[in-house]
């Protein structure tokens, strides 16, 4: 039955090919602008950890004499806030976070000094975000402790300075040090690189800077308090630092600490600790509020900060606004063309033609439509996509199609058309049989 539908539908498709244009072009368009920002926002606005996020949470602490209780805390801690916490070892994993800028060189590669972006971590920053290896391995915890001069660069870098081949043992010269290579990285691109989020409540929708690519050079968090002293990027100050003393004792926030607890009983006990600990620093006289402490998980941490870029959220409401004018002109292209063969949807009901079966014919040349319709949408939402690319814009190298959004375009023009056409397929089906007769 579906096949005798399908071929009336073709007929009749063909036989006013203009209007037939005109209703797939409408879908088309609207598709393809409309998918393009969804694909957008589907990058965007994805799990950077998937499986794992639901593990993985923001603890914060607020150190600063001019909030209060009544806040939410500052979203980066103090140096000696988020060592206490991350030395207690509470979690199962756990990484210090800080980040800056520094002079690196490779001594026996023939490229002028780079200026680049310098992680200082943990060892357990690797296996708890599952970062990916091309050659050797991160440091381990004994690294950490003993302020090891060893460094984990970028494939991007890898590739610049020395061509692409496995550089491990080579030696890295980073500000005034020497550092010996020990893990290059595969190509690895977090979207959105999770673990440097903060601020974004106070961006205004200016979040796209949190989709930069990962730092070049990673070292042991110890190691960098010796080789990056006081260079350290920092969040805010509630007061002037002294620049000539040691940044660890600034009034200053500039250190993350993210942790992985693998059950829920660990995760009431590290809020817990969390809690006492504001508590305790209190009762030393270090805090003057306790009660200001968080623990978000990923997931919660980046819906609070607002991480996709208001405009991207602003693009794809205007283009599914204007995929519904599309449809609205679909439904008129529709009614027009069902009503004009009224004379011939009159004869099929005079001999014997349900007004069930016009209403499927009807739906089934919509879905058609549709189906032609998302075909253009494909194409004009790779043209779209392939536009986004060339912007410059951070994350403009993320957007790709993958094959969810593949299907999912498809899916949407076709519910776009049999939705666009419930109204004319049902008047269509309206047609009286003895009136359009008489009037041939």
């Amino acid at each position: 039955m579906f096949g005798y539908y399908l071929l009336l539908a073709l007929q009749s498709l063909k036989r006013n090919r203009v209007l037939t244009g005109l209703m797939v072009l409408a879908i088309a368009v609207g598709i393809g602008a409309s998918m393009t920002t969804l694909t957008v926002m589907h990058i965007l606005s994805g799990d950077p950890l998937p499986g794992r996020s639901a593990h993985i949470f923001y603890p914060q602490v607020d150190p600063d004499p001019n909030d209060g209780d009544d806040h939410e805390p500052r979203d980066v801690m103090d140096f000696h806030s988020a060592i206490d916490l991350w030395s207690a070892k509470r979690a199962d994993r756990q990484a210090l976070i800080a980040k800056g800028d520094i002079r690196v060189k490779a001594p026996d590669a023939d490229i002028p000094a780079l200026k680049l972006r310098l992680l200082a971590t943990t060892a357990d920053f690797f296996p708890m975000f599952d970062v990916p290896f091309l050659y050797g391995q991160a440091w381990g915890a004994a690294d950490d402790e003993r302020r090891t001069r060893v460094v984990v660069i970028s494939d991007d870098l890898n590739r610049k300075l020395f061509g692409g081949a496995n550089s491990v043992g080579r030696t890295l010269r980073v500000r005034d040090s020497d550092l010996r290579i020990v893990g290059v990285l595969k190509p690895w691109r977090p979207s959105p690189l999770f673990y440097d989020v903060a601020g974004g409540r106070f961006s205004e929708g200016d979040t796209a800077d949190f989709y930069v690519k990962p730092e070049d050079i990673m070292i042991p968090f110890s190691t960098g308090q010796d080789i990056n002293r006081n260079h350290f990027e920092q969040f805010t100050c509630w007061r002037t630092p002294d620049l000539t003393g040691n940044q660890q004792n600034f009034p200053c926030l500039w250190v993350s600490l993210w942790v992985q607890l693998n059950d829920a009983s660990k995760v009431a006990a590290y809020r817990r600790f969390v809690a006492d600990y504001a508590a305790q620093q209190m009762a030393l006289g270090r805090f003057n509020h306790a009660g200001n402490t968080r623990m978000r998980s990923l997931m919660a941490w980046l819906d609070f900060n607002h991480v996709v870029p208001s405009d991207v959220r602003l693009q794809t409401w205007l283009a599914f606004a204007f995929l519904v004018i599309c449809l609205f002109n679909t439904v008129g292209l529709l009614l027009a063309k069902f009503l004009h063969r009224g004379g011939e949807i009159g004869v099929r009901r005079a001999l014997g033609a349900t007004r069930a079966a016009v209403f499927m014919q009807c739906l089934v040349e919509a879905s058609v439509v549709g189906l032609v319709g998302g075909l253009g949408g494909w194409l004009l939402t790779l043209l779209g996509l392939w536009i986004v690319r060339r912007q410059p814009t951070v994350y403009a190298d993320l957007v790709h199609l993958d094959f969810s959004m593949f299907m999912l375009t498809f899916a949407a023009a076709i519910a776009a058309t049999l939705l666009a056409g419930l109204l004319p397929a049902f008047r269509a089906s309206r047609v009286a049989p003895a009136l359009q007769l008489k009037t041939l």
